[in-house]
């Protein structure tokens, strides 16, 4: 404890900047007017430049479901799928819950715990993707940088399956 705290203090003398960060992400599902509505699978997760995956944030899907017969349509949010969510073992504490309804979602993170813990300085993309029953799928992304230099709100608006997504960074 007593080490910990002359760190602190060594990095402030030297004007390095604090190395904690939050990130928080704003996902709105629309209200749609369909015959057959079921609310949409949605995955969050942060991409690295090389389009792998740093950090799966969130995966909603339907876990009610008897026999876990919800996690076999996870494959529908395919860029997610294919990039991590096929060796993902459902559920996963901390990272999947139920499906939301109709209207905006917030999730907040920070650097001290998991799954942003060990992101490395570097450039990022914010990454959500939407996928429902008898309905459409889309992608949406935003781009940053890690950990941010000051605090900005960045946002990307859907067209269909998704409304606005914000992402909030802060130093």
């Amino acid at each position: 404890m007593h080490v910990r705290y002359s760190i602190a203090l060594s990095a402030a003398a030297l004007g390095v900047p604090a190395l904690a960060a939050d990130l928080a992400v704003g996902v709105e599902v629309p209200r749609l007017t369909v015959a057959e509505y079921h609310r949409p699978y949605v995955a969050m997760w942060v991409e690295r430049a090389d389009q792998g995956v740093a950090a799966n944030l969130a995966v909603w899907y339907a876990t009610a479901k008897k026999d876990g017969e919800g996690a076999k349509w996870l494959k529908d949010m395919r860029q997610w799928w294919r990039r991590s969510g096929r060796e993902l073992q459902v559920p996963a504490d901390g990272l999947t819950s139920a499906t939301r309804p109709v209207g905006k979602h917030r999730l907040s993170f920070n650097d001290s715990a998991k799954p942003l813990g060990k992101l490395a300085p570097g450039d990022y993309k914010l990454v959500v993707e939407a996928a429902r029953e008898s309905g459409g799928r889309e992608l949406l992304s935003i781009p940053f940088q890690w950990p941010p230099a000051k605090a900005q709100q960045l946002s990307a608006q859907g067209s269909s399956e998704l409304g606005e997504v914000t992402l909030e960074l802060k130093p």
